[in-house]
């Protein structure tokens, strides 16, 4: 076992580390670990970061000079030759691992067999009820992750929230014992696609993230394109929830691909549907 996973258990299956955790998940701390993470110093993490997450420099456009910072680096963006061109039908809005599920007629969908209302994940009861019999769409991304990411497919945003919360990191563990959905920042758009319906985007921060940076966030009423970028997460491991009004079966290629402990590893701009 990791001493990543060790401290993680720590935090999470002890009294000493539930106490730790208190005040880790409070969004002061997360705003001091993003200072850190963004000051000159950070840079010094870069090199081992990479060698650990097998992380290839190649499909990155690195500044000249080099990274600012660890956060410079986190935030890096993909050279253009190796971002997907979107053709139709929805796209991975990010690198992740993919779980799917049904919405049932009650609103409600499992993950880490805990429970989780759709209506307390959005606080809106109306929005909520369009989505009974849908399909929910969990991406969970790992530090290893690139953390760009980007509409799904083409449409009309709406609508934009953010939700405050406590962050609290994605890991298994923690969906145990936390309804880390519920707890998290989040923030999410409402989009109108002509073939699909409503469709939820929502990024949901995690312990020491904090920082969900969404480019039109403040704008209404606008059309995207399916693969425009939508925005980023600073450092840490995230989640990215899409909500679809009706159930949808995975193309065959993701379908029949080898999942990673119940999860199907995704790239951001592959076709789902």
């Amino acid at each position: 076992m990791s001493k990543e996973s060790l401290s993680i258990l720590f935090l999470y299956r002890t009294v000493p580390g539930r106490m730790l955790l208190k005040l880790l998940v409070q969004p002061e701390v997360s705003k001091v670990a993003a200072h850190l993470m963004s000051s000159p110093v950070s840079r010094a993490f870069v090199p081992a970061f990479i060698k650990k997450n097998n992380i290839d420099p190649e499909y990155y456009i690195e500044p000249a000079g080099g990274y600012r910072s660890f956060n410079d680096f986190f935030t890096r963006k993909m050279k253009p030759e190796y971002v997907r061109e979107y053709e139709d039908g929805i796209i991975s809005p990010c690198d992740g691992l993919l779980t799917v599920f049904d919405i049932d007629e009650d609103s409600v969908f499992e993950i880490k067999n805990s429970r989780y209302s759709v209506r307390g994940l959005l606080r809106d009861k109306k929005l909520s009820e369009r989505f009974a019999g849908g399909t929910a769409l969990i991406f969970r991304l790992t530090p290893s992750h690139y953390h760009r990411y980007c509409y799904p497919t083409d449409g009309t945003v709406y609508a934009n929230r953010r939700i405050n919360g406590e962050l609290h990191c994605v890991r298994p563990v923690a969906l145990e014992t936390f309804k880390v959905f519920t707890q998290n920042s989040r923030e999410y758009s409402v989009i109108k696609s002509e073939e699909y319906g409503r469709i939820i985007q929502m990024e949901v921060g995690a312990m020491l993230v904090g920082k969900i940076s969404n480019r039109h966030f403040s704008e209404k009423h606008f059309s995207v394109k399916g693969g425009e970028e939508k925005g980023y997460f600073e450092y840490g491991g995230s989640t990215i929830i899409l909500l679809l009004e009706n159930r949808i079966e995975l193309n065959e290629e993701i379908l029949n691909r080898e999942p990673v402990n119940g999860e199907i590893p995704v790239k951001i701009g592959e076709k789902l549907i």
